[in-house]
């Protein structure tokens, strides 16, 4: 199993905040995190696409580019790239750029968004909502597999035996399939053959087994090998030397998102016991010390069957020094850990 650290990249969203430095200084931020990460053995690193003033990263490829030049092992992906609202000619062109300066680390992971502000700013009507998503899913699977393309749908103008440059190192380049939990979107993931990765922010995580279960069963009634269809689910987390460390530290920080979310879409206040009781062995969230974090995640991979376990540090305004912290832990404590109980099958 891949083990993978993602972030948003969360800005201060404050008035009176000087954008272009606070930006600035995130982005130095993110660039140390990619460095530590891969210089820890982290498998996987993945940076989001947003469009709003709490979030840094609106171009994922830029920023994996630059990630690109200065890692040397870790894996590069988008988490996610909403391709509904881009295109899939220059997404595909962006990530080759970015297999190449990596030599054949990049990934997509392709997604709708949970966020809609993409999708008036770029010009796309929001009622097109699931008819971009698959439309454009397909130009971009059809553009890595071959070199020239022809294709015609309604959301893009067409193409006629054209050549889509440049190729990457990997044949092909890996794309996942990034969803928040609807029985169609896991259905169309197995159709297709794709990775599937859920993103599991809330209740009981065990509950998003039978997911799991249609993608595979559409895979296989699609005729493709069940080893190929790879699993994946991306948490919110922290990590630090102790369970209680960890949770003071992240509460606060991940409270002021979820509550700020939450007054855009109708959700309640979170109090401090919905947390502690969200860190339990049966909740959403993968706060803890090591061993914790270790046994939890190993608990889920054998819920799930999981290929790739994602965790994003930085939600909020989580300090530097700590992120950098739980970042060695997970790949010095945490990872070895796991991989032992995996090995060995010991009970968690």
């Amino acid at each position: 199993m891949e083990l993978g650290v993602f972030t948003f990249a969360d800005v201060d969203p404050a008035n009176g905040v000087d954008r272009g430095r606070e930006a600035e200084r995130r982005m130095k931020d993110l660039m140390e995190e990619i460095r530590l990460a891969d210089a820890v053995g982290i498998d996987v690193f993945g940076v989001g696409e947003h469009h709003r003033v709490d979030y840094l990263v609106s171009s994922p490829a830029t920023v994996l580019a630059g990630a690109a030049t200065v890692t040397e092992n870790i894996r590069l992906t988008s988490a996610v790239s909403i391709l509904s609202s881009d295109d899939p000619v220059r997404v595909f062109q962006q990530f080759s750029s970015v297999d190449l300066l990596s030599s054949g680390r990049a990934e997509i992971m392709a997604g709708r968004g949970s966020f809609i502000e993409s999708f008036p700013l770029f010009g796309y009507p929001l009622e097109a909502y699931d008819e971009l998503f698959s439309e454009k899913l397909d130009l971009l699977l059809k553009i890595r597999e071959n070199e020239k393309v022809t294709w015609s749908g309604r959301t893009r103008a067409p193409l006629n035996d054209l050549a889509v440059y440049p190729r990457p190192v990997q044949d092909p380049l890996p794309v996942w399939i990034a969803a928040g939990g609807t029985p169609q979107s896991m259905a169309r993931a197995g159709f297709l053959g794709l990775p599937l990765i859920i993103a599991i922010l809330g209740g009981q995580p065990r509950r998003f087994a039978p997911l799991f279960d249609i993608y595979r069963q559409a895979g296989e009634q699609a005729g493709h090998d069940p080893a190929k269809l790879k699993r994946g689910i991306s948490v919110h987390g922290f990590l630090a030397d102790t369970a209680e460390e960890a949770a003071d530290i992240f509460f606060e920080p991940q409270k002021a998102v979820m509550d700020r979310l939450g007054r855009e879409r109708g959700w309640a206040p979170q109090s401090r016991a919905q947390f502690d009781a969200s860190m339990g062995p049966e909740g959403a969230l993968f706060v803890g010390g090591p061993e914790d974090l270790a046994r939890k995640i190993v608990a889920h991979q054998r819920i799930f069957g999981l290929d790739r376990f994602m965790i994003q540090f930085a939600v909020g305004l989580v300090p530097q020094r700590e992120v950098l912290h739980a970042i060695e832990l997970f790949g010095t404590k945490v990872a070895p850990m796991v991989r032992e109980m995996l090995a060995d099958g010991e009970p968690v």
